[in-house]
C-alpha cells in the first residue's frame, strides 16, 4: 500500500487528479459517467525538475491539447506530491482521463506518431550538422535518459465508479489541490464497502461540491488490476489546501449530529468492510490541469 500511494499521486489524479469531465456549468453537484485516468509515475533527477516540464511542454502537450480539443481526451495534467518522499520515490505523475479504450488507443497512436515526427526531425537536423562538422544537438530520447530515471516508470490504469464535479466554474491557471484517500477492502467486502461509503460519505461530499467548497470528487478503482495495495480511493480536489479544514469539519458535523447508536454503527460497518490498518492517505499539487470547458 505505501509503495502504491506514493506512485499514484496522481495520481495523478485529478487525477486524480480526476476532474475528467468537470464542467464549467451547473448549479450543483452531479453524478457523472465513469471515465478512464490514465497515470504514469516518474522519478525525477534531482536538479532536474525544469527540464522534465520542458520535455512534458515539448513533446506530451501538443498532442494532449490537440486531442482534448478533438474530444478524445477530456482532461489533463501534471502533479507532484505535497508530501515528498513518505511513500516512495515518485516526484511527478502526468495524466490523462478519457471515456473509454478506444480513446486510449487513440492517445497512444497519436504519441507515437509525434514522437517519430520528433526523432525524424531530430536525425534531419544531426546529419546537417555533421555535414557542416558541428556537434549535433542532444536528442530527445537522449534528455529524456538524462532527466529521468527510467527504471522507476510506473503507469496505473483507474476507472471513476463514483463521479460528481461542483458548482464553481474553473478557470485556466487556477490552483488545484487533491486529496486522496486509499483502502483496502476485505475479500468479499468491495460491495460492502462501496454502499457505505455512499450512503455515509456521499452525501456529504454532495453538499460540500454544491456548496462550491471541493470542486469534485470521486470513489475510484484500478481499471486493471495491478496492486494488492490498495482496493479503492476516494478523492476531492480543491482550489486551496484551507478547503480540507471544511471538509473536516463537514465530517465531523455530519458525525455528531447521529446518535451514538448510529455512529456506532456507522464505525462498524466501515470496520468490517476495509482493513483499516492499510489506509494511506496523500495530497497532490497539480503543475498543470487542463480541461476542455475552461476559460
Amino acid at each position: 500500500m505505501k509503495k502504491r500511494v506514493g506512485r499514484i499521486n496522481v495520481m495523478r489524479m485529478l487525477a486524480a487528479v480526476l476532474l475528467a469531465l468537470a464542467c464549467a456549468t451547473g448549479a450543483a453537484a452531479q453524478q457523472m459517467p465513469q471515465p478512464i485516468t490514465v497515470y504514469t509515475d516518474y522519478t525525477i533527477k534531482p536538479g532536474r525538475e525544469a527540464d522534465f516540464m520542458d520535455l512534458v511542454n515539448r513533446v506530451g502537450a501538443p498532442v494532449r491539447d490537440k486531442l482534448m480539443k478533438d474530444g478524445v481526451i477530456l482532461a489533463w495534467g501534471v502533479d507532484v506530491p505535497l508530501i515528498r518522499g513518505a511513500y516512495g520515490s515518485t516526484t511527478h505523475t502526468v495524466w490523462y482521463a478519457v471515456a473509454d479504450w478506444a480513446s486510449i488507443e487513440k492517445v497512444q497512436a497519436a504519441g507515437m506518431a509525434h514522437f517519430q515526427k520528433i526523432v525524424a526531425d531530430e536525425a534531419k537536423a544531426a546529419d546537417e550538422a555533421k555535414k557542416k562538422n558541428q556537434k549535433p544537438a542532444m536528442g530527445t530520447m537522449e534528455r529524456a535518459a538524462e532527466i529521468v530515471d527510467s527504471t522507476k516508470t510506473r503507469d496505473w490504469y483507474t476507472r471513476d465508479i463514483v463521479f460528481a464535479v461542483g458548482s464553481a466554474p474553473m478557470t485556466a491557471g487556477m490552483p488545484l489541490f487533491v486529496r486522496w484517500g486509499f483502502v483496502q477492502a476485505r475479500p468479499g467486502k468491495s460491495a460492502d464497502y462501496r454502499a457505505a461509503w455512499e450512503k455515509y460519505n456521499k452525501p456529504v461530499y454532495d453538499k460540500l461540491a454544491k456548496d462550491g467548497v471541493i470542486a469534485a470528487y470521486g470513489l475510484t478503482i484500478e481499471e486493471v488490476k495491478t496492486t494488492n495495495d490498495f482496493t479503492h480511493f476516494s478523492w476531492y480536489a480543491m482550489t486551496s489546501l484551507g478547503s480540507s479544514d471544511k471538509v473536516r469539519a463537514a465530517f465531523i458535523a455530519d458525525r455528531d449530529k447521529r446518535s451514538q447508536e448510529e455512529r456506532d454503527a456507522i464505525t462498524a460497518t466501515f470496520a468490517a468492510a476495509i482493513d483499516s490498518s492499510a489506509s494511506r492517505g496523500l495530497v497532490t499539487r497539480a503543475l498543470i490541469f487542463r480541461e476542455a470547458s475552461m476559460k
